[in-house]
């Protein structure tokens, strides 16, 4: 499995709504056995999932944090809900992690966020323990590595004060599994995952009486995917509005960041990227190095969409003495020299770039988070040979959740907690096209005009490119009075921002007051 999966990028296109064909078991308690089947029905002789596997028992624990110098008592619920199809048979089994604040009896003014990260084959640990949870990953405080073994300590940042949570992990990813193997093909795809997640959705809302809460989701990376698709989902089939929607580190336009012969905007777009790269490794000319990096990326962002998208547009046109100009502010502005770039043709690459920059110090830089470095066995190689940043937490995170789900959640389950998973084939719906979920998004706040969207960007993230998130809104089809509705902020970090502690208190701060203003408080 390349470490690129936490985002897959491939060419599909959905413009339309999408539509469930699963359903879920009838509502009951959480933590409450389903009474038993009358006698005759097929369904109670339905087998277990996964070959007579018996799913783990529900665990529901008890807990406190301090948030803003308050104390405040949750409860955690770990546990499976069993999707289901037309004639209700379990097609596939749910898992999830709820924390819900003790001590209300009027729901109605709690929210409930859905969370969940991206892949696809991404299970949702990253946000649980790294932004949103009450408990986080210890790294340190810029998010580097820490040697082993790794801890957990109480999250101060928290969203638990403003919103209960929930996450999800999509069929495949975390303990969430099809019931048979070749039922997965049910799952695996942009349509087929918004449909479940949308009916665990539905069924977690029913069962927990919750459809009177305001309501939310937050996805990162190919979840902000997942996201925008199920505001189409939630919407058409079960007509349920959303308060508002959270996107971090976003792909909605896969034309953005997908390149390849014939599509440029990618290189446009990432170029204040590699701007952010060069500049937090000083690699830039004395000049933009003493600025700020706000004013750097806005130089870089003025020259991308200026004198670097002409002269790409014109293609071999160019006449010598414009690409000569043009190579030498591109070099000015990523930090590798005009000769190589002019043998790139103008167009570096992510692959190529990340070994390009720092091959003086036989270093690469992170995809995820390019202020992360690593050592380059071969110091000849053209492109990547790993993500330094995936390597510096993705241990920590898969140690730490199985301790924690085990030692502190009480919930037992022998079967590997995916926290990547290859999934294999996905399907992406349509051939010969990229995927365009920001219609989608589109036509849901359109349709429902009190539903806001909040944007996380990071300046380091060489996944999902912040100019290139930038763009998308830009270019959102919605009328003006629409396009209030959404907020977009900016940090220093990259795909996971949050792991830098100055931004993890930043997000913490924006997401608390978009939650806030989404509900009226």
């Amino acid at each position: 499995m390349k470490l690129c999966t936490l985002l897959l990028c491939f060419p599909i296109a959905l413009a339309t709504p999408i539509h469930a064909d699963v359903k879920a078991e009838p509502p009951r308690e959480e933590g409450k056995e389903a009474a038993p089947a009358k006698e005759g029905n097929d369904q109670n002789k339905e087998k277990p999932p996964s070959q007579g596997r018996k799913s783990p028992e529900t665990s529901t624990t008890k807990h406190t944090i301090v948030l803003s110098g308050v104390r405040m008592e949750y409860t955690a619920t770990a546990g499976t809900l069993p999707i289901r199809d037309a004639e209700g048979k379990t097609k596939a089994e749910i898992f999830y992690i709820a924390y819900t604040k003790d001590g209300l009896n009027d729901l109605s003014q709690r929210p409930v966020t859905f969370s969940f990260n991206g892949g696809p084959g991404s299970s949702s640990v990253w946000m649980h323990l790294g932004l949103l949870g009450p408990r986080r990953v210890k790294l340190q405080d810029d998010g580097s590595a820490v040697p082993p073994p790794y801890q957990l300590v109480d999250n101060e940042y928290s969203l638990l004060d403003e919103t209960d949570l929930v996450f999800i992990d999509p069929v495949g990813t975390g303990y969430s599994r099809a019931t048979k193997p070749e039922d997965a093909k049910l799952f695996f795809g942009l349509a087929e995952d918004a449909r479940s997640v949308a009916e665990f959705i539905r069924l977690y809302v029913t069962q927990n009486t919750r459809w009177a809460s305001p309501k939310f989701l937050i996805g990162e990376s190919y979840g902000t995917t997942r996201a925008a698709a199920l505001s189409g989902e939630l919407a058409n089939k079960h007509r349920m509005n959303l308060n508002g929607i959270m996107l971090v580190s976003t792909v909605l336009n896969f034309q953005t960041i997908w390149g390849g012969e014939g599509n440029d905007l990618p290189h446009v777009l990432y170029l204040p990227s590699y701007t952010a790269t060069a500049w937090h490794h000083r690699k830039l000319p004395e000049d933009l190095q003493k600025l700020p990096i706000q004013d750097v990326l806005k130089q870089a962002e003025a020259f991308a969409v200026g004198e670097y998208l002409q002269a790409i547009m014109l293609g071999a046109a160019l006449p010598d003495e414009q690409r000569k100009a043009v190579l030498e502010k591109m070099a000015r502005f990523t930090g590798v020299s005009a000769d190589w770039l002019d043998r790139a043709n103008l167009r570096p690459g992510l692959e190529r770039f990340s070994v390009e920059l720092l091959r003086d110090r036989r270093l690469q830089v992170g995809r995820f988070d390019s202020r992360y470095t690593g050592h380059v066995r071969n110091g000849l190689a053209s492109s990547a040979e790993g993500d330094p940043s995936g390597d510096a937490f993705f241990a920590p995170f898969a140690s730490t959740f199985n301790h924690f789900i085990r030692t502190e959640l009480k919930y037992i389950d022998d079967q590997p907690y995916e926290i990547l998973a290859s999934l294999g084939k996905w399907n992406w719906g349509a051939e010969n096209d990229f995927v365009n979920v920001a219609e989608t998004l589109a036509v849901a706040m359109t349709r429902n005009p009190f539903l806001k969207v909040h944007v996380s960007c990071g300046y380091t993230d060489l996944a999902t490119p912040y100019f290139a998130s930038h763009y998308t809104f830009k270019h959102l089809n919605v009328a003006p009075e629409i396009s209030k509705n959404i907020t977009i902020d900016d940090y220093y970090a990259g795909h996971m921002m949050y792991l830098n502690l100055p931004d993890l208190a930043k997000q913490r701060t924006d997401l608390g007051k978009f939650i806030r203003a989404a509900t009226g408080r």
